[in-house]
């Protein structure tokens, strides 16, 4: 729910290489012939197998149900961003590109330009079930040659989450449902008055967090300014430089940090922050107020991360509200994740047929309630297994009305990066927000050939 460009991402690819190879499948390759590889991200924290349990399971029944078919589970341990790196990679080979990939939407464009993903569309016309998918999702998954590369599996919503007995303790109103930015803010300043050790609030930031700091950080700031074209202007199909919502975002997480109502500085940038805030702060009452998704609440089930039985007790949620109240008095972005098949993929029909058998109805509708994702099928949105799933599910299927998402341009990996940058330094003191900005419009202009308008 947490990007670099192959270009930006020199960096990153040295971790990425030294990944231990059993976790690409030793080397192997792609699966051959009645065998497909399929690789995905596992999760940081050893205890989160959601997606592990989820795979072995629908595994198991489609070895079952085709025999001789054998389906090889790779997965890759890592935080994100080195997971994009070595995926990138292994589609890069024949010799080790496997036969379907878990892919990040924000980074699909990207690989389908650089001719690493393969179009569905022949597969996609015969299969029935493709119809339930909400035209969001599917426009996710497509590329701007109008062809679809991508089965996404599930999407989500962003919102402020808030322990309620912190809140009551430092004197706040429970249910708590801040007007606009200046509402968080003070209510932050009031837990750090009032209760001395916990954390105000919680913003993803920095490069370390990785595509979490733009999207559910940054981005959920940007759309809430009233700057109606965000990042990218689609109408002048160009980048947008200094624009004031913008230089606001960051001015919000520059107070943020300045008056220490966030974590401590290097624990904000550590790029398993994520895990800490699901595993700790939360759980145990050292954070008060957390801008992040719909899945949280995935981590304390049962079988999740750190099962917290009392948790929906515990937290509520509020929407992020835009910056002066103003109309649609709302913010959220949606992206989730989408099964594809690489180009250099050996076995692609039998990856399709995969896709397939873990996009059953039913399966589909395990996984989302396994995930705490929101559906993207309209046939498992009104399943009554779904519905029921979690506490939370209606308040952040109820945002989907209002969500934005993120520009699906090739591009849009490079300024996601910039994005990061500058909210590293603004957070860390290195730079104020009219400096970041620049420093950002700088980047945008040399990423795009100068494709960009004034905000």
């Amino acid at each position: 729910m947490n990007v670099r460009t192959r270009s930006a991402l020199a960096g990153s690819l040295v971790t990425a290489l030294a990944l231990p190879l059993a976790a690409c499948g030793g080397g192997s390759g792609k699966g051959a012939g009645d065998t497909v590889e399929v690789v995905y991200n596992r999760s940081t924290d050893n205890n989160n197998r959601v997606m592990d349990d989820y795979l072995a399971k629908v595994k198991k029944g489609y070895e079952k149900a085709n025999p001789g078919k054998k389906v090889k589970l790779v997965p890759i341990q890592a935080p994100q961003g080195d997971y994009y790196s070595k995926v990138q990679l292994m589609l890069r080979s024949p010799r080790t590109a496997p036969d379907l990939v878990y892919e990040d939407t924000f980074l699909i464009n990207s690989d389908i330009k650089s001719g690493y993903l393969r179009p569905l569309d022949d597969y996609l016309s015969g299969w029935k079930s493709w119809s339930h998918f909400i035209g969001t999702a599917k426009a996710a998954a497509k590329a701007q040659d109008g062809k679809t590369y991508g089965v996404p599996d599930g999407t989500d919503t962003r919102g402020l989450w808030y322990n309620k007995k912190l809140l009551r303790q430092a004197g706040l109103p429970v249910p708590w449902r801040p007007k606009n930015w200046a509402d968080i803010l003070d209510a932050a300043r009031t837990v750090r008055k009032k209760l001395p050790g916990v954390i105000p609030m919680h913003i993803y930031t920095g490069k370390g967090p990785g595509e979490a700091s733009s999207m559910q950080g940054f981005e959920m700031l940007l759309y809430g300014t009233g700057d109606g074209t965000g990042l990218y202007d689609a109408g002048k199909k160009k980048w947008v430089t200094g624009s004031k919502g913008f230089k606001d975002s960051l001015t919000f997480l520059d107070t943020l940090f300045e008056e220490k109502l966030g974590p401590p500085k290097e624990d904000a940038l550590d790029p398993n922050v994520s895990t800490t805030v699901a595993t700790q702060w939360l759980p145990e009452g050292k954070l008060a107020i957390d801008l992040d998704g719909s899945w949280m609440g995935n981590n304390w089930i049962e079988s999740g991360a750190k099962p917290w039985p009392k948790w929906s007790e515990v937290l509520g949620q509020a929407p992020m509200p835009t910056q002066n109240g103003q109309a649609p008095g709302r913010v959220s972005l949606s992206g989730g994740w989408t099964w594809a098949i690489p180009a250099k993929a050996g076995n692609p029909g039998q990856a399709f047929d995969f896709i397939k058998a873990l996009q059953t109805k039913d399966n589909a509708v395990d996984y989302n309630v396994r995930s705490a994702n929101i559906a993207v099928r309209d046939d498992v949105a009104s399943d009554p297994a779904y519905l029921k799933s979690m506490p939370g599910i209606d308040f952040f299927t109820g945002l989907v009305g209002v969500t934005k998402y993120r520009p699906a341009l090739p591009e849009y990996p490079q300024i996601s990066t910039a994005v990061q940058e500058a909210m590293e330094s603004v957070t860390t003191g290195q730079a104020d927000p009219a400096k970041a900005q620049k420093t950002y419009d700088d980047a945008v202009r040399n990423a795009t050939d100068g494709a960009v308008t004034s905000g």
